[in-house]
């Protein structure tokens, strides 16, 4: 049975959409027939892999998955395009039951011929990302090594436990990874010690370090790994896929 990852935090600017593309490419590299959806209304996962946005959201159309998900240059890897049509945004973030239902239904199916679907979902705590976690059996939350790096996480963590119990524990915290990570700054030393010793083992050994070609890759509509191959971020989320691949 495959894996869906939802790739979430509330807090914007964390590197969660990175995290998202260079983690299904390195997982697609791996072997792993990856889908990568794109759930936010910037539509940052799209265009970093080089796609444009629909005008309509497939899952708001009710689409088959089969036939709404596009190839990217990396084989293996498919991706479901976001839209920015703002009738979809209030579509897929309305929060009445049959909606949310059919909403799952449209995401969950057809997805068995992967073995990773990663979710990359909108910073908030919303009805979308409830719907997201609700449609996913792990959690992936990447969290920036800066001050205020723990703010809210309180919050998300509460939306978790809430879908976890609602979904019969069929949602698991699949691990935390830590992002933009400067070994030249105590803050990111200190951040590392807070988020190791309140989580524990879920928190990733990799981190993702600050890295220039991280930051223009998207611009080129390409991951890191192959818009700079040997950069350290490019080890780092190779190293990162390694992880997700050995926590079964």
């Amino acid at each position: 049975m495959g894996r869906t990852l939802c790739v979430v935090n509330q807090k914007g600017g964390v590197g969660k959409t990175t995290t998202a593309i260079n983690l299904a490419v390195a997982l697609a590299k791996a072997g792993s027939r990856t889908l990568l959806a794109d759930l936010d209304p910037q539509c940052n996962a799209t265009t970093g892999l080089g796609q444009e946005p629909t005008a309509g959201h497939p899952l708001v159309a009710g689409t088959p998955l089969s036939d709404a998900v596009v190839a990217t240059s990396t084989p293996g890897l498919d991706l479901l395009p976001g839209s920015r049509s703002f009738r979809d945004v209030e579509a897929l973030a309305r929060g009445d039951e049959a909606h949310t239902a059919r909403f799952q239904r449209h995401l969950t199916g057809g997805v068995s011929a992967y073995d990773f679907v990663l979710l990359d979902c909108p910073p908030s705590l919303g009805q979308l990302t409830r719907t997201a976690l609700a449609s996913s059996n792990e959690v992936l939350m990447p969290i920036q090594c800066e001050y205020f790096a723990m703010e809210g996480l309180v919050q998300m963590i509460e939306i978790i436990r809430e879908v976890m119990e609602s979904q019969a524990n069929q949602l698991q915290f699949g691990g935390i990874v830590l992002t933009m990570f400067d070994h030249t700054l105590e803050l990111t030393w200190e951040v590392e010690a807070q988020v190791r010793d309140f989580f524990g083992e879920i928190v990733y050994q990799t981190v993702i370090p600050r890295d220039v070609a991280v930051s223009e890759a998207p611009s080129h509509g390409q991951s890191v790994l192959d818009y700079a191959p040997r950069s350290r971020g490019s080890r780092a989320y190779v190293e990162l896929c390694m992880e997700v691949l050995e926590r079964v």
